[in-house]
């Protein structure tokens, strides 16, 4: 009996680990488009670009087979035609999960099924359902016993979040309280997470120039320019972080926490009519290529930083029989050819050393103490860096002086957050550096031997889901950890099952 509890609390410890992996990049695959390659040929694509974790804006038949024995985690979308039907009987949501869950699993990794899109806005006839048919869909899951190995949710677009600035401030258009109220309650209640459509690219064309550009891209920004919540003083160092933030804090003021928001759209389109000037090539490779920097330095916005925003970038090819604006058919990131629209690397494996740049922040030789000391409490506080290896006892303590210690901090805080515009100055006291500070068993954040020390362990890319690529056989160490365990557990098992 004890090794029997033990075996379940060991599943349970591994569970969590399997749990808070890295963030992963995602992409999204439309169907509005002319030419569109086979779906074997889309596969294909998915895994020469290392590509993990895809949404179907239907359960396209195709795909789903196309996509069996892959490893690929494949997110499936109700139609935003087929939720009305949904919402009102439950035996039209068991039929939709038995056609297009049931007989696609196990070969095929669905992990999560995306209900409607923007359906508050885009069919708001059908909100006072949506909670029905997400709760439905739920029950079929039970029912055919694989709601553990799925989530529901929704997509919900930033609009119904009318003042996203400050995001402190920032809470849902009242008039759908009631409906939202309801889906937080079914996330909450079924462990499930928030999806967002977020994308910077609206955002900045409809502030007329309040923000910057370089803002929208993930561009560094000057001092002057900072932007700041003036309730909170965090520092938003992109719109991305920002309007993540603002969805965080809308959820808080309907009273719910600990529901985490997965990003299932952003991009920027990369041509646009003579009225778009922002929607360029170098534009859209910008924000993309930082995008991806972004996510996967694991990390989330300011008010949620053990949330890593997992996201899906809006998409694979160009829609290119959408109705609306020019830049409305030009988002995809390749042409139907599997040639690259401009270069993007969606692989952990390019950008694991993403934080290894051969460039470190530390302590200026000879700076004044008490700023150093200044910067240090910044640091470890608001900046959020892990000074954990500066702390008595630990790897990084000695020499136990001010100026070690704020180098190490410095440059972990500047390391986590430099792709989202961290700079190495701290009120003049800090430089940058390409001699690497680690010495001895201290290791510092960044640097191309973190064995030992006291820096991260591994990069938090390295081992993620990102870096798998589709289909690969690719374990996580903590896997390993676990599987070594069990096997232990069951041989001592069986020892006392012998003995006995």
């Amino acid at each position: 009996m004890m090794i029997e509890l033990w075996s379940i609390a060991l599943l349970i410890f591994c569970s969590i680990l399997s749990n808070s992996r890295g963030a992963y990049i995602g992409i999204n695959i439309g169907t509005d488009v002319s030419n569109l390659p086979s779906a074997l040929d889309v596969v294909a694509l998915l895994k020469a670009h290392q590509i993990t974790h895809v949404r179907l804006l239907d359960a396209d038949a195709h795909m789903l087979r196309a996509l069996a024995d892959t490893g690929v985690e494949v997110m499936v979308g109700v139609t935003n035609e087929e939720v009305l039907g949904i919402g009102e009987r439950a035996s039209t949501a068991a039929a939709w999960v038995t056609k297009n869950v049931v007989a696609y699993l196990p070969s095929t990794n669905i992990t999560a099924i995306a209900v409607g899109s923007e359906v508050l806005t885009a069919i708001p006839h059908a909100a006072p359902v949506l909670a029905s048919a997400m709760n439905y869909l739920h029950k079929a899951l039970v029912a055919s016993n694989i709601n553990y190995q799925l989530k529901v949710s929704t997509p919900l677009p930033m609009d119904i979040i009318p003042r996203p600035f400050p995001p402190s401030t920032a809470t849902f258009n009242s008039s759908w309280n009631s409906t939202i109220f309801q889906v937080l309650q079914f996330l909450k209640n079924t462990n499930s997470y928030y999806m967002l459509n977020a994308y910077p690219y609206y955002e900045y064309v409809s502030s007329d120039g309040i923000f910057p550009k370089d803002y929208a891209l993930f561009q560094p920004l000057s001092a002057v320019k900072e932007i700041v919540d003036p309730n909170t003083l965090f520092h938003y160092r992109s719109m991305f972080d920002a309007m993540v933030d603002a969805a965080y804090n809308s959820i808080a003021s309907l009273n719910f926490s600990g529901i985490p928001i997965v990003v299932t759209e952003t991009g920027w389109p990369w041509y646009g009519g003579a009225k778009e000037p922002d929607a360029t090539i170098e534009n859209a490779e910008t924000f993309n290529n930082n995008l991806v920097r972004r996510v996967l330095n694991n990390s989330g916005p300011p008010s949620q930083l053990n949330f890593p925003i997992n996201t899906y970038i809006y998409e694979l090819f160009n829609e290119d029989k959408r109705p609306g604006p020019v830049s409305e058919r030009n988002w995809g990131i390749f042409n139907t050819n599997g040639t690259a629209v401009y270069p993007l690397s969606l692989s952990a494996f390019d950008n694991a050393t993403a934080n290894s740049s051969g460039v470190f922040c530390v302590a200026k030789q000879g700076a004044d103490i008490d700023k150093l000391q200044s910067g240090l409490n910044w640091a470890c506080g608001q900046g959020q860096a892990d000074c954990a290896a500066i702390q008595s006892g630990r790897l990084c303590y000695f020499p136990d002086n001010v100026q070690n210690h704020a180098s190490y901090a410095y440059n972990n805080y500047y390391q986590r957050m430099r792709n989202v515009g961290a700079t190495c100055d701290f009120d003049g006291t800090a430089t940058t550096t390409t001699i690497d500070p680690s010495y001895g068993s201290c290791r510092f954040t960044g640097s191309q031997n973190t064995s030992s020390g006291g820096g991260d362990l591994f990069p938090p890319t390295a081992f993620g889901p990102v870096g798998q690529t589709a289909g690969s056989s690719i374990l996580q160490v903590q896997d390993i950890g676990c599987m070594l365990l069990l096997l232990a557990l069951l041989v001592l098992h069986v020892d006392l099952q012998i003995v006995l």
